[in-house]
């Protein structure tokens, strides 16, 4: 028929990586084991480090999720490059609140 086009010349479609339904599984199982860290370590005083622990935590939880379950582990680099981006983004933002607020006078006090 005029118009269509011959099956070997139609376009493919590429179906991309197909992720194990058992990597899915270590994945959920790791971030549940994460989620009960996070409230294990509510419960104890580390000081001056409770901050870190719970970013390294929340960081470590959100990797996962972003490698695997928005495939970004086996996307092409420039997908990578964009996560780079937006981290280093996140951390120009995150530096420039912190020079405002470390810049105010300590103890703020109401003037009047």
């Amino acid at each position: 028929m005029p118009g269509q086009l011959a099956p070997e010349s139609q376009p493919t479609h590429p179906r991309g990586h197909v992720v194990s339904w058992r990597v899915y599984l270590a994945v959920f199982a790791a971030l549940c084991v994460l989620t009960g860290v996070t409230v294990l370590v509510t419960g104890f005083d580390f000081g001056p480090l409770n901050l870190i622990v719970a970013l390294g935590v929340a960081v470590t939880k959100a990797s996962l999720v972003v490698l695997y379950f928005m495939h970004a582990r086996y996307s092409p680099r420039l997908t990578g490059v964009v996560i780079a981006a937006s981290i280093a983004f996140l951390a120009i933002l995150v530096f420039l609140t912190l020079t405002d607020y470390l810049s105010r006078p300590w103890p703020l006090s109401a003037a009047g």
